[in-house]
């Protein structure tokens, strides 16, 4: 066991740390065993770690195995730890291979004379209830022990129904009548009939029993008024509705009936609750008057604890297709205006209301209502929802307390999302922001400059004439050191780089760093830096990495900066690129491209083993390449000037019927050659789109740009001197006016524009191009293109979302570098199994739908003569694709081996996301294959070497051996 569990986790390319989980294991194991309570106790509860280390099957089985074990003989304390540590390790009960095992060991206790005792079994049964749904004599032993008249072991029994009602539909419909039968009977206390109506949300397996589930739970509410009872009954009723789905309208009419006519504030509070969560889950089931009756409670109510609640379900329905319903839906929609709608009057009057989280929800609505309703008549409520905006921001900028932060941070939201809907409405919001900055307190300085590059960011409405307002409050931040200046000098600092979107002035650049030394520490100038950087502001962010570079304690470190002050100043040497001097246009390259390589260096230098920054360096290579491309594009361009085509070459053209002569033989496969790098390394830049599954969306984008690039200026080569007749440009053109997230994405595209209108326009005019006007305009559009300062996105710096798939083969061997022998006449069964990894934010950007598996096999050295083969015995490739469940993944593969020799398996996964888009995150695992020839074949095959001859003679030296 010890040493399959080794090389099982040697497959899973653990490394060195295989030893490690056997040992933990060996470890608790010892702890189990001992006499003392505590340290069985204490091994008991440090099970859940190593699950968490070691997610593998074959180890978790065999922990579960002890576990259970424990639980059979030890004292009801030890139960509730296993218990306790079945309930945290729930996502890993499936790994369990021995359930049978595990079940017998676990429900040996059942029948124990301890009411205690049985009631933590019940408990275990139920926590176990995902992977035995279907176990009768566990069904049994529940419904048996809710008749108990101990309380302890009822209400475990209950906790165990309501885990099996919600896996087994046969458990439901069987003990339905049963849960019936005891909250209906004068016998049951109320306090356990409250206990036992919660089960009736499981009740959903199908239509008959969620109307049967129905009936019972309206004659509850009916027959027992009392606050507790309706309140428990309510909810049951609500859960039941969402999972069934076809009672919702019918449940949100019961709600508002009860939001309007129960006097209780209880009530009324778990009606709005429930009302929230199915807007939240179903808002497309919500009709025109569901909604009206509503804002008429909402209008009705003097509470402003039930204003605000309702309002929040309203707010949550205004950014949803209900509210379209609402207006559209409405009778005699085109005479009545804006105004006259419920809706309209409850967020106008609630605007300005004296409660904050009122008001933050009016202004919401008002915002959600302007940013998807385009009608005409609908127009107006923009400047109601500006001067809302506009009032809140006032009140919440003056206070420090958390709610009113809560309160700014929706404003500010709703501001970013009107003036992305309204850009007509930035300028108003953007002054009074910077109106408010001056006299808001700290905290919320921090949310608005967040507010005001995220507008930024989108439309340039920030002048150069703010700056000096900007600066002023800069210098004036800059004199204290606590910890809310340090973050508000790092945003600040974005904003003055959003804002001036050409190079920082020598001013500029001495206040901020004059600002750094004064009060800031270290990590507070690498942050300002790392912003200058994603800004394109590299000549600031070189001098703040040169600055940090002795500050830091590790060598890794240090690296890390030196590469980051390397790559700022090759991009800063790219920034003096004039057009049409293509020889300091070299010049530049050549001075970026040796900043480039030392960088590279360095960053080599900076990674670990557990942070191998693979990312940066494939696209710092990248970029080397390009630039490398954009070059040798140049030089080629030249050399057409200094050594023209002869003049016979158009008539050459001519006659051959190949137009590519015009331009020369050598500049013409120089071209060809130019072209197919560019294409190239379009690919390996879609590539590394590909294996960036963690990336955020405007990093991925800023890949997309630089693939875009490359596309571009192959398209040009071909359109201008290589295939002009050919060269479409459909596929090229603008998409419209598509939606820009950043200033370097609206720059990019703007030069990708002019240089496919210049391609275009001089392949209509001159047809055939003049191999001059070509090369002027492909340097011109490599000069634009690298004039725009290179944007090092947030995931070159930091990784927000992580996720790594750990693999694990079996047969494995138990050296790897030892193969697996097969014989050749037979298949081998090669299993793979599977953990997907997550680190503190699980599906921050992209969730894992499936996992592609993808097996080849590829034949290393032959043994024994060649034989004709059929072609599709001699590889193997397979693909599967299996979901994940609990982040767990397990499939076979069948592959054959007829040819003898050593055979390398490749196994490689890819990750599918909820789009349907393959990202290659790997990894990729190798294990040999020795492939044996079976005795028999090996027996015929040597009595055909030897001939049938000698066969017959020792047929005969036999016989004669006999007389």
């Amino acid at each position: 066991m010890a040493v399959s569990a080794k090389s099982f986790l040697a497959d899973a390319g653990y490394g060195e740390q295989e030893l490690d989980a056997n040992s933990a294991l060996m470890e608790l194991d010892k702890g189990l065993r001992s006499g003392k309570l505590g340290e069985q106790c204490e091994a008991v509860v440090r099970f859940p770690r190593l699950f968490q280390k070691y997610p593998f099957p074959i180890l978790i089985n065999s922990a579960f195995l002890k576990l259970a074990d424990v639980f059979r003989v030890g004292n009801n304390f030890l139960r509730l730890c296993v218990l306790k540590v079945t309930q945290q390790s729930e996502k890993h009960l499936e790994k369990i291979l021995n359930v049978d095992e595990f079940v017998k060991r676990v429900f040996s206790v059942i029948h124990s004379n301890d009411p205690v005792a049985r009631a933590i079994t019940l408990r275990m049964l139920g926590s176990m209830a995902s992977i035995i749904p279907e176990r009768k004599n566990a069904h049994h032993s529940i419904r048996q022990s809710l008749d108990s008249h101990d309380n302890v072991e009822v209400e475990a029994a209950i906790f165990a129904a309501a885990n099996f009602s919600a896996q087994s539909k046969d458990f439901a419909v069987g003990i339905c009548n049963k849960i019936s039968e005891m909250i209906q009977g004068l016998a049951t206390p109320v306090d356990l009939k409250l206990k036992l109506i919660p089960i009736l949300q499981h009740m959903h397996h199908d239509a008959s029993l969620a109307s049967s589930s129905r009936q019972l739970l309206q004659q509850l509410v009916t027959s027992y008024p009392s606050t507790k009872m309706v309140i428990v009954t309510l909810h049951t009723f609500t859960l039941l509705a969402a999972s069934s789905l076809v009672d919702i309208p019918k449940q949100i009419q019961l709600l508002l009936q009860y939001l309007k006519n129960d006097p209780r504030k209880a009530v009324k509070r778990l009606a709005i609750q429930d009302l929230k969560l199915l807007a939240n889950k179903t808002p497309h089931t919500w009709s025109r008057e569901n909604i009206q009756a509503l804002c008429e409670s909402a209008l009705n109510t003097p509470y402003d604890s039930l204003k605000m609640g309702m309002l929040s379900v309203l707010s949550t329905l205004s950014g949803t297709i209900a509210i379209k319903q609402y207006f559209s839906s409405a009778p005699g929609a085109a005479a009545t205006t804006a105004k006259s709608f419920d809706l309209v009057k409850l967020a106008q009057e609630c605007c300005y209301h004296n409660n904050r989280g009122i008001a933050a929800h009016g202004v919401r609505i008002l915002t959600n209502i302007s940013a998807s309703c385009q009608e005409k008549d609908l127009l107006p409520l923009e400047q109601d929802a500006v001067f809302g905006l506009e009032a809140l921001l006032v009140l919440c900028s003056q206070d420090d307390s958390p709610g009113a932060q809560a309160t700014l941070k929706i404003t500010l939201t709703c501001m970013v999302k009107l003036v992305k809907c309204r850009p007509h409405l930035s300028q108003s919001v953007v002054e009074s922001l910077l109106t408010q900055l001056h006299s808001a307190q700290d905290s919320a300085r921090i949310l608005m400059c967040h507010c005001l590059a995220a507008i930024a960011m989108q439309l340039p409405v920030l002048a150069d004439g703010i700056l000096g307002d900007l600066m002023d409050l800069y210098k004036l931040i800059g004199q204290s050191a606590t910890d809310k200046k340090q973050e508000l000098l790092v945003s600040l600092a974005t904003v003055i780089f959003v804002s001036s979107q050409k190079a920082l002035s020598t001013e500029i650049k001495t206040v901020i760093k004059q600002q750094l030394e004064n009060a800031s520490n270290g990590w507070t100038a690498y942050r300002i830096a790392r912003q200058a950087s994603r800004m394109g502001n590299h000549d600031m962010a070189r001098e703040l990495y040169q600055s940090l570079l002795t500050q830091v304690a590790s060598e890794h470190f240090y690296f890390w900066l030196n590469s980051l002050k390397e790559f700022s100043h090759a991009e800063q040497c790219l920034t003096g690129l004039q057009e049409d001097n293509y020889s300091s246009a070299l010049s530049c390259i050549a001075e970026a491209l040796k900043s480039y390589h030392k960088g590279i260096a360095s960053l080599t230098a900076a990674s670990t083993p557990l942070n191998p920054l693979s990312f940066q360096c494939g696209f710092v290579k990248l970029r080397i390449d390009l630039l490398q491309a954009f070059s040798q594009l140049i030089c080629t361009c030249n050399s057409l000037k200094t050594s023209p085509p002869p003049a016979i070459a158009t008539t050459i053209a001519m006659t051959s019927g190949n137009d590519l002569q015009r331009c020369g033989r050598i500049s013409n496969q120089a071209m060809k050659h130019s072209m197919e790098e560019f294409r190239n390394l379009a690919t390996r830049y879609g590539d590394l789109y590909q294996s960036s599954f963690d990336a955020d969306s405007a990093t991925l984008r800023n890949v997309e740009l630089q693939q875009q690039s490359c596309l571009l200026i192959s398209h040009a080569i071909e359109a201008l001197i290589l295939d002009p007749e050919s060269a479409s440009f459909q596929e090229y053109s603008s998409n419209g006016t598509a939606h820009v997230e950043s200033e370097y994405e609206r720059r990019m595209m703007s030069v990708f524009n002019h240089v496919l209108e210049e391609v275009e326009s001089l392949n209509r005019k001159y047809a055939p191009v003049s191999y001059l006007a070509s090369n002027t305009c492909l340097c011109n559009a490599v000069i634009a293109l690298l004039k725009v300062p290179l944007s090092f996105q947030r995931y070159f710096f930091q990784k927000l979302q992580s996720t790594s798939i750990k693999l694990a083969l079996s047969p494995s061997p138990r050296n790897p570098a030892e193969p697996i022998a097969v014989q050749n006449n037979q298949q081998l069964a090669l299993k793979v199994e599977g953990v997907v990894q997550h680190g503190s934010k699980p599906g921050l950007f992209r969730k894992i739908q499936s996992v592609c598996l993808n097996v080849s096999s590829v034949l290393q050295s032959k043994s024994g003569q060649d034989y004709k083969i059929p072609i599709d015995n001699m590889t193997n490739e397979m693909e599967q694709r299996v979901e994940p469940h609990n982040d767990y993944f397990s499939t076979q593969f069948l592959l054959n081996f007829v040819i003898l020799g050593t055979h390398n398996i490749t196994v490689e996964s890819s990750v599918i996301d909820s789009n349907g888009i393959v990202w290659k995150t790997g990894p990729k695992t190798t294990i040999f294959v020795k492939s044996l020839e079976d005795p028999y074949s090996q027996q015929v095959r040597l009595q055909q070497q030897q001939g049938q001859p000698p066969s017959q003679q020792q047929q005969q030296r036999t016989a004669y051996s006999r007389f």
